[in-house]
């Protein structure tokens, strides 16, 4: 925080060449503003935005090394630090681990890492707020608060309990379990957009019971039976080897812990020529309700629901293609009109593939054994 920003690029590329591949780099920095309330005659500080960091971090390559790869850092985890919540109310000190990755552009359309490709084309901040114009602010998934309360009701939470939140979004889903059923929650996305600004809006929040980090779920640690319940919305569409995500759900919910998953499915293959070329533009890996019902039985979690909300799903979406309509001039205050016509468009694609049964929608309930018998 005390270096120019050109000067920090040119650290982040010495570190980049100190690390062995695969190394790690962790560190910490005060972000926003100044923390406390003196008056300084002499401040060097530079505060920037977690974004700032971001982007100058995952953006600097180092030199190609011998076998001719190059290599930048991919950020594992990024979020306020606990302790000065808690104790201090100061959501401005951020922390970050980054890992040395080889860059492989042509694995990401073009982009360095798989974060990269989201928050440049799906996850772009405007493309998030234009999610939230359709869907109510803080929530970018299917049915926006109403759906988010119906599946969050699932999970049977009492206060004093702690959630994992996969795949977060813009946080409105946690701040509405911490007020409504007093628990901790944590709300991890891999996209730097959506953590950015969930953050900027926990700044106005009164409660510590909430916190954000940027991380991929895939690669994330955590101790075992580290959280009472784990919940998803639309999210691990995106995740190739999802028996592997569960299983380390698995591991960290607590005996009894239970599970909430919404997700997009698919209907049987084959698929016609333009819905694969639609799963494959999104980048989306997707499973029929039945298949992803099997997959977590055989996991070992119990009490397994499965259940085709398509029907719902497809409500939800004409109930929005009609707000989209009626409220036009609301959205060309915020955005142009061919992002009205493209929004539309896009819905109305959806309801389609939904109406043809290529594209469904499932909500899965799960919990892990009060008695774990072995080892998975």
């Amino acid at each position: 925080m005390y270096l120019t920003d050109q000067e920090l690029s040119d650290l982040t590329r010495s570190l980049l060449s100190w690390l062995k591949p695969g190394g790690f780099l962790f560190f910490r920095e005060s972000c926003f503003h100044q923390s406390g309330n003196m008056k300084r005659s002499f401040n060097p500080t530079v505060y920037r935005k977690p974004a700032e960091y971001n982007h100058i971090l995952t953006t600097a390559v180092a030199e190609p090394d011998s076998t001719g790869n190059s290599w930048g850092f991919e950020i594992v985890m990024s979020k306020s630090v606990q302790t000065y919540i808690k104790l201090k109310q100061n959501r401005n000190q951020v922390c970050w681990l980054l890992q040395k990755t080889s860059r492989d552009h042509s694995a990401h359309r073009g982009y360095p890492t798989r974060q990269q490709m989201l928050d440049g084309l799906q996850y772009s901040r405007e493309g998030i707020h234009r999610y939230e114009r359709v869907y109510g602010t803080g929530f970018v998934s299917t049915g926006g608060a109403r759906s988010t309360q119906e599946c969050a009701a699932m999970l049977g939470l009492s206060p004093g309990q702690s959630v994992l939140d996969i795949g977060c979004g813009t946080g409105g889903g946690d701040f509405y379990m911490s007020r409504e059923y007093g628990v901790e929650v944590l709300g991890i996305d891999l996209s730097a957009n959506m953590i950015e600004i969930a953050m900027e809006r926990a700044l106005l929040e009164e409660t510590a019971l909430v916190q954000f980090e940027i991380g991929d779920a895939t690669r994330r640690l955590f101790p075992e039976d580290s959280f009472d319940a784990v919940y998803s919305r639309d999210t691990i569409l995106h995740i190739d080897n999802k028996e592997a995500l569960l299983r380390k759900v698995y591991l960290w919910l607590r005996p009894g812990g239970k599970l909430v998953i919404s997700d997009y499915c698919s209907g049987e293959q084959p698929w016609s020529t333009s819905f694969q070329e639609y799963v494959h533009l999104r980048g989306y890996h997707l499973y029929t309700v039945r298949r992803y019902t099997q997959l977590l039985r055989g996991v070992g979690f119990v009490g397994v629901r499965g259940e085709d909300r398509t029907g719902q799903f497809v409500s939800m979406l004409k109930e929005e293609i009609l707000g989209l309509e009626q409220n036009v001039e609301p959205f060309l205050q915020e955005f142009s009109e061919e992002d009205h016509h493209r929004t539309v468009r896009s819905w109305r694609e959806k309801l389609s593939r939904c109406e043809q049964g290529e594209q469904s929608w499932g909500v899965f309930y799960a919990e892990k054994p009060t008695a774990v018998q072995g080892t998975i």
